[in-house]
Formats: structure tokens, C-alpha cells, sequence
């Protein structure tokens, strides 16, 4: 069979009832001179009658539950991710904090040198931070990784790091304790000798830093 698509067309709009009759004419003038398509028009109709006359099919009463019981089980860390996908904020603050807490551990445990945030005037002998009788540290002092004995004062805050406040003048550089601090330190005292408290004292220390940007705006 050569013949155009308009015939086979034809025939397909014949099958679903939508021919005009003009079309009809011309389907059955074309059929009456090529038995070719008359034997394909009747092969679609066979077709036709086939499925008009089969019984309905229906599927089996279980069949849907069936499908769903085979179906793979989701896992619970898709759960969890979806979860996360749909809280970006709090997603993003958990990859802060676990960063921050990563390197804050790293730090802690491969830094161990003494370092002080102001070495103007200091004098460090043996991991101990001096503050000399005659000198007034202004502002806030951090020792790390070593002990500070303060002979002089500290106008401001003192942040001990791995570290103790040693007794002034003591032979044996025996650790202060309770208010005997605060006769050399005008502000606050902070001992931090653990690695939870390191990581607290980061967290702080970041979470003070955010809130005065925002007051100063």
C-alpha cells in the first residue's frame, strides 16, 4: 500500500465516528480502486470489533497492595535530608557551628605554644607570662598554653588558656584562688583548661562579636 496519509487519515476518522460525509465519499470512491487500503481498512475494523466484543479487564482485588508492599522501603536518611533541604537556616548555622567547632579542636590540640595577646612590657620565663610590679596592662589579656603571675595589675578582663594565675612572688608558683584575683585584675577572671570550655569560650566570644555589630549599626 502507497497511498497517502490523507486516506489513512480517513480511515481513522471513519473508526471513530467524526467523518463527514463529503469524506466518506471520497474514502469509499478510493477503497472501491485499491484494494490494498480496502484490505488495511478492514484489518482496523476486524481490530475495532475484537476490542468492542472482549470482556472488561479488571485487576485483582490485592493488586495495589501488592505493588506498594514490593515497593523499596525510604530510606530515613532521605527523610533527614529532606528535612535539612527544607530548613536552609538552620541547615547552614548546624555547618557553622560544626566548622567552627572542628577548627577550634584542631587548634586546641596542635597549638601548644605560649602565646599572649599583648607582649609590650611582658616577660615570659620558663611558659609563665610575667606582668612586671611596675607595670599596668590596659585593656583585656589572654595567656594560652602557658601560667600568667601578675606582679603588677591588668586594667581589664584576664583569659587564661590551658593555664593557671600563679601567686605573686611564690617560690613554688603555687595557682591563686577565689578573690585573691581580683587584687590584681580589675575585670574578669577566665580560666579555660578544657576543650569544651575552649570551645564555650570561642562561642562566646563569636557570639559577642555578632551582637556589638549589630548594636553598632
Amino acid at each position: 500500500m502507497n497511498c497517502k496519509q490523507e486516506v489513512i487519515a480517513l480511515m481513522h476518522k471513519y473508526l471513530d465516528d467524526d467523518l463527514t460525509q463529503p469524506e466518506e465519499k471520497k474514502l469509499r470512491f478510493h477503497l472501491q480502486s485499491c484494494s490494498d487500503c480496502q484490505a488495511h481498512f478492514h484489518e482496523l475494523k476486524r481490530t475495532i470489533s475484537l476490542v468492542k466484543s472482549s470482556s472488561p479487564i479488571s485487576a485483582p482485588g490485592d493488586f495495589t497492595a501488592n505493588v506498594m508492599s514490593n515497593l523499596p522501603q525510604q530510606k530515613k536518611r532521605n527523610h533527614y535530608m529532606r528535612w535539612f533541604r527544607n530548613h536552609p537556616f538552620f541547615t547552614a548555622a548546624a555547618v557553622f557551628f560544626l566548622m567552627m567547632f572542628g577548627g577550634v579542636f584542631s587548634a586546641w590540640t596542635e597549638d601548644q605554644q605560649v602565646t599572649v595577646s599583648k607582649q609590650e612590657n611582658l616577660v615570659i620565663q620558663n611558659q609563665v607570662v610575667i606582668v612586671p610590679e611596675d607595670v599596668t596592662v590596659e585593656g583585656d589579656l589572654v595567656v594560652r598554653n602557658g601560667d600568667l603571675r601578675i606582679d603588677g595589675a591588668v586594667n581589664g578582663d584576664v583569659t587564661i588558656i590551658n593555664g593557671d594565675i600563679l601567686e605573686q612572688d611564690s617560690v613554688q608558683d603555687s595557682p591563686l584562688e577565689g578573690e585573691k584575683y581580683m587584687a590584681y585584675v580589675s575585670g574578669e577572671v577566665n580560666e579555660v583548661n578544657q576543650v569544651f570550655e575552649w570551645m564555650w569560650y570561642h562561642t562566646k566570644k563569636t557570639l559577642e562579636g555578632v551582637f556589638s555589630l549589630g548594636n553598632g549599626e
